[in-house]
């Protein structure tokens, strides 16, 4: 038996090589490491580094339920190498793994950031065997033993944070002990095990809908945390459970059981799970977010707007509310600019003579609301200084699009042959190259003919668990387009570096760090209520840096249409 332990950033690592040549992650945490708290009857067994559950593969030994621990091949991975090394962001760690029955071959990766107690984690697995393996979980970190320093049950130290998310009710962090949330001691510590698991995820395109993919775990007797977040902008999934005397962390992105996600690996093929970062500090919740914070602001993309910070007026809420005309706009524009704004926005509608809802998708703008050409409007925005935006929801067509069916099903998502409907929109699928190529025009368009320097990219609909065109599950489908959209949009800001780009899903429905490292900014909520905002904006810094948290500011005096973001 070998131990390596490793010291980086105020995070201590001891990771294990057995005598049957398994490798096996003993600690993770800003406290020392404390043999004496390694209580399991069964030893080092489950605290494997990484998980893997491939169809037809048996699970033995003790487990219960569907959580995910004695995956297969995940409890038979052998240990092969182990890379400990520099490069430009800090130290990096790569520990190599195979099975030899399946021919699976993973590499868990952990990505230091020098002085940040932060790491970012992702998996790697490659198909070197003969056969195509189906890959139904693969976990982007995990960690056993997360309770394991104290003396008291872990069902009374463990405080667990919540950050339940819904429109118009973001960022509600809610506090519990594992034993509130059912998770509570019922067997003797050496081998407690049981088929409870504490499970949080996302199923479809709005990754925040009903939870930020984050989590806060507070151990109130050593004054220590552990806090995590998930990147990704769709289906994700973090659970809480026990195994062998310990509570273990697992996070992931989709998996088949919860997610619909199933991905058939062929020989020679690799596939990349979603990235993930965990820290732990010594100190409260505070201390955890102030080092998410720092990490944050290191894995984004560098842009002017986040240093400058300027003000941006936007038409829509308690305003014109989807209603955009010259005339309108005109008076606005003028107050906009003597109250010292630097942005501002014309939002939904200016492409629609009627309702804006069911009819987007080609983005052209309508002569009716202005008659005097759109042109009109956004070059008088820049001759009282300010830089003109334009609300888009690029993602989606609407059914009385006059393009929606001059176009193949294969721009949609799909499912049992039939177009994916949600609230009278469908779904493009940007793994199509003709897509990407639609939206960048749109881009282009407004840019180049209008001189749009901010977008307000809006997302209001959910397509659910993906598409079943060229994919191996509906899941896989969603997974790449997810991933196609992301590296659509990076494509925009290479073409376009000042460009501002606001996220925006019904406020803060996708507020998620794949999104956030590119997007400069955040709208944390569609609440029309001032005093309900408050929470909402004085939580946001909890899952944004504050200089990308977009925070709606509300007249005061009745009938006063007056507002933008500061």
């Amino acid at each position: 038996m070998k131990r390596k332990e490793i010291k980086e950033n105020g995070i201590n690592l001891v990771w294990e090589i057995t005598e049957e040549n398994e490798i096996k992650l003993l600690h993770f945490s800003a406290l020392d490491f404390d043999e004496r708290c390694m209580v399991s009857d069964t030893g080092t067994q489950s605290f494997y580094p990484v998980e893997i559950l491939a169809s037809g593969q048996d699970r033995v030994g003790e487990r219960h339920g569907h959580k995910y621990t004695q995956t297969a091949p995940g409890y038979r991975m052998k240990y092969k190498a182990f890379k400990d090394y520099r490069n430009e962001k800090g130290r990096k760690l790569e520990v190599i793994t195979e099975d030899s029955i399946t021919g699976l071959e993973a590499v868990c990766h952990m990505q230091f950031y020098d002085g940040i107690s932060v790491v970012r984690s992702w998996t790697e697995v490659t198909n070197r065997g003969e056969e195509a393996q189906g890959l139904e979980y693969v976990s982007s970190f995990s960690l056993n033993g997360i309770d394991k320093e104290g003396l008291r049950p872990f069902d009374e130290k463990m405080e667990l944070s919540i950050p339940h998310n819904a429109w118009q009710k973001e960022l509600c962090w809610q506090t519990y002990t594992l034993g509130e949330l059912g998770l509570s001691v019922s067997q003797p510590e050496i081998m407690h095990r049981s088929s409870k698991t504490i499970g949080i995820g996302n199923t479809g395109n709005w990754s925040t809908k009903e939870y930020i993919p984050m989590g806060y775990l507070c151990n109130t007797e050593t004054n220590s945390s552990l806090f995590w977040q998930i990147e990704h902008n769709g289906s994700w999934y973090w659970e809480i459970s026990d195994q062998d005397g310990h509570v273990y962390l697992k996070l992931s992105g989709p998996n088949e059981h919860h997610n619909h996600w199933w991905k058939n690996l062929k020989p020679g093929e690799t596939f990349l799970t979603v990235p993930v970062s965990v820290g732990s500090c010594i100190g409260g919740f505070d201390e955890a977010m102030g080092e998410l914070t720092k990490y944050r602001r290191a894995i984004r993309r560098r842009n002017e707007d986040n240093e400058q910070l300027r003000v941006i007026f936007n038409d829509y809420m308690n305003c014109l509310f989807g209603d955009p005309t010259t005339e309108k706009e005109l008076p606005l524009i003028d107050k906009a600019a003597e109250a010292g704004c630097e942005y501002y926005c014309i939002d939904c509608g200016w492409y629609s003579d009627g309702f804006w809802w069911d009819g987007v998708g080609e983005w052209f703008p309508s002569n009716a609301r202005f008659p005097g050409g759109f042109k009109e409007v956004t070059d008088y925005i820049r001759s009282k200084g300010m830089i003109p935006g334009a609300w888009l929801e690029l993602e989606v067509m609407g059914i009385k699009c006059p393009k929606a069916d001059k176009v193949p099903d294969n721009w949609y998502f799909m499912r049992h042959g039939k177009r994916v409907f949600d609230r009278s929109r469908y779904q493009l699928d940007f793994r199509n190259p003709e897509v990407r190529e639609h939206a960048s025009a749109v881009i282009d368009r407004l840019v180049t003919e209008y001189g749009i320097g901010y977008i307000k990219m809006d997302y209001n609909i959910e397509p659910g668990i993906g598409t079943e065109v060229n994919a191996d599950s509906a899941g896989d489908g969603l997974l790449e387009h997810n991933r196609a959209y992301l590296k659509w949009l990076d494509g925009i800001f290479e073409k376009y570096p000042d460009l501002v780009i606001e996220n925006c899903s019904s406020g803060g429905l996708r507020m998620d760090y794949a999104m956030l490292s590119r997007y400069s900014i955040q709208s944390t909520s569609d609440q029309e209520d001032y005093v309900r905002y408050a929470t909402i904006a004085a939580n946001a810094p909890s899952a944004v840096t504050p200089e990308q948290a977009a925070i709606w500011s509300y007249p005061l005096r009745k009938g006063d249409c007056e507002e933008g973001y500061l």
